[in-house]
């Protein structure tokens, strides 16, 4: 979608014009559906709820779109991050992470070493569902800008070229905002380990 389709959306949205609406959905709906899929696990049954509370929460907050913050993209998956994290919260997210967190200090050190790149990680760890809600949880806690361009770039295997071209960026601030993305993605993750240390029962 270029510049001019964004602005006479943008437009229409604010003046509440029922074909910017559809225009915003056919836009961007398999495109929510999918990273939010990527974040709760594809077979949630949840998924379809959490996209629709996304588009009705939008449609609520149209005249809160400021173009001059970012695309109309970042402003979706703003709104759907926020729904997927109240997801999370709903179904105790706090204790699917605490044993994760728990899992996660009994690798001996593993996933850190691997988060630093001087272990290959193997692929029982990469295939292990404590990881997988622990990666889901910790992109959720990330600043929007963060979130998206790991997700552009890890999930939908996107280049570093073609992110910058979508967001009219440059390939230099592009892959700027990746290193400190990873950067602040290890952090928390890290803190999460330290959490379930804490919570272990002595």
């Amino acid at each position: 979608m270029d510049e001019q389709q964004e602005r006479e959306i943008a437009r229409g949205l604010r003046e509440g014009e029922a074909d910017a609406w559809r225009a915003l959905y056919d836009a961007y709906a398999e495109r929510v559906w999918r990273t939010v899929a990527r974040l709760m696990g594809a077979d949630s049954a949840d998924v379809a709820d959490v996209v629709q509370e996304t588009f009705l929460a939008a449609a609520r907050s149209a005249h809160s779109y400021d173009a001059a913050r970012g695309s109309l993209w970042l402003w979706l998956w703003g709104i759907a991050r926020r729904h997927v994290a109240l997801h999370y919260r709903k179904e105790k997210r706090h204790d699917r992470l605490r044993a994760a967190g728990q899992w996660l200090t009994t690798r001996n050190g593993l996933v850190l070493r691997c988060l630093e790149g001087q272990d290959r990680a193997p692929p029982e760890l990469l295939a292990a569902a404590e990881l997988t809600t622990l990666v889901r949880a910790t992109l959720t806690r990330l600043p929007d800008e963060y979130e998206s361009v790991l997700t552009a770039k890890y999930l939908d295997g996107e280049s570093v070229e073609s992110i910058a071209d979508r967001e009219r960026s440059t390939v230099t601030a592009v892959r700027s905002r990746l290193a400190r993305a990873r950067q602040a993605f290890r952090q928390l993750l890290l803190r999460s380990t330290a959490f379930a240390a804490d919570k272990e029962p002595s």
